[in-house]
């Protein structure tokens, strides 16, 4: 029998904050790039996602095989791995929290305590996943832009934290490499604002963290991920480090089960895994400043420094699509980033010794193929 009810329109009824939210640029799929370029899908060279290339450990890949408890429920109090990666950054286990990537952890840092038309501060060019977040939310985003070296403007970056909700700043900074002078903290803090270092590439700088001082500290809380160095990328587990009042509000809002028992087995492998994991992590640091000074040589690209597991690098008498193009055809994967201030740059991860060989090579090539090699 007909009824003259409307039913619900997803469209309609779609929050407002929402209605012109755009699409995350997340990674293209390596398989349907191989397909566009012709290229045979193992000769890719994965170099866009600033993912660890040497991959799980030895630890890891053997847990991963191993008998685990696939058809019951995660432990929602995450008391061994909170105690596992307590152990590794130094704080008590009442300061950590683990989540599906560092991502759930920062949208869960929005759903408690942003509220709709509050304002949140970063500094571009960043990770984007704050301002999405941000959108997500209803939430203002104002961005306090780095200067022309990529450095923070800290006059501005106080001002605007200044009756903020939150400020979110990775250290090092994603996509430039460099890290925040810790000095900043302390006049950060004193704006009455929560304040979010995102600490992702932290292994690869020679710098202290931040998180001993976020255990005791409820205004700041220090991301941490095991995508990067523990070669997890595609597993998703990061943590937050905070003072236990803040970690409380975290564990009693976050979804109960949020990781995995597969994801729990890989970190905990991974965390024992430790001192193979910080030695790749030296290696793609040598790596790192190698290629830097490899490239540099060719004289139209110059490598900003970095102190991350990647090079963003400026382009001259080209852009960054036209590289990223070249190089695809090469069957080399890159990060273009589509942004007025960074269309002519190009970001590449670090490959093992072998990959970032081919790597060189390949822009040299493309040098001449652009007609920009001198």
């Amino acid at each position: 029998m007909a009824t003259s009810a409307t039913r619900f329109d997803p469209r309609t009824g779609l929050r407002r904050a929402l209605h012109e939210l755009p699409a995350y640029e997340a990674l293209d799929d390596p398989e349907a790039i191989a397909v566009e370029y012709g290229i045979e899908p193992s000769n890719l060279l994965k170099l866009d996602g600033n993912e660890n290339p040497y991959g799980p450990s030895p630890k890891t890949r053997e847990a991963l095989r191993g008998e685990y408890a696939v058809h019951h429920y995660s432990d929602s109090e995450q008391h061994r791995l909170r105690a596992a990666l307590a152990a590794r950054y130094g704080v008590n286990a009442a300061s950590v929290i683990a989540g599906a990537g560092s991502d759930e952890l920062i949208d869960l840092i929005f759903r408690i305590f942003v509220e709709e038309g509050d304002r949140i501060v970063v500094a571009s060019p960043t990770f984007g996943m704050y301002a999405f977040d941000a959108l997500l939310h209803g939430a203002v985003t104002v961005d306090v832009p780095r200067d022309d070296r990529w450095e923070i403007d800290a006059g501005a970056l106080f001002e605007a934290a200044r009756g903020a909700k939150a400020v979110f700043i990775p250290s090092p900074n994603n996509p430039t490499g460099n890290l925040m002078p810790q000095s900043l903290i302390d006049p950060l803090l004193d704006s009455g604002a929560l304040i979010v270092i995102d600490e992702a590439y932290i292994e690869f700088a020679d710098a202290e963290s931040l998180a001993v001082r976020a255990a005791s500290e409820p205004a700041l809380v220090v991301m941490r991920t095991l995508s990067k160095w523990g070669g997890l990328a595609g597993m998703r587990v990061g943590a937050a480090i905070t003072a236990p009042e803040t970690i409380e509000l975290l564990l009693r809002t976050k979804q109960p089960y949020n990781l995995s028992i597969a994801a729990e087995v890989a970190a905990l492998a991974a965390l024992e895994d430790a001192e193979l994991l910080d030695e790749q992590a030296a290696t793609l640091v040598a790596e790192r400043d190698r290629v830097a000074a490899a490239v540099r040589e060719f004289g139209w690209i110059d490598p900003w420094p970095s102190d991350a597991s990647f090079l963003l690098c400026r382009l001259t008498g080209t852009d960054g699509l036209s590289l990223r193009e070249a190089l695809r055809r090469r069957g080399i994967l890159t990060r273009y980033l589509d942004t007025e201030r960074l269309r002519d740059h190009l970001r590449f991860s670090m490959g093992t010794p072998q990959q970032n060989d081919r790597l060189i090579e390949a822009i040299r090539d493309c040098g001449t193929e652009l007609g920009v090699a001198r």
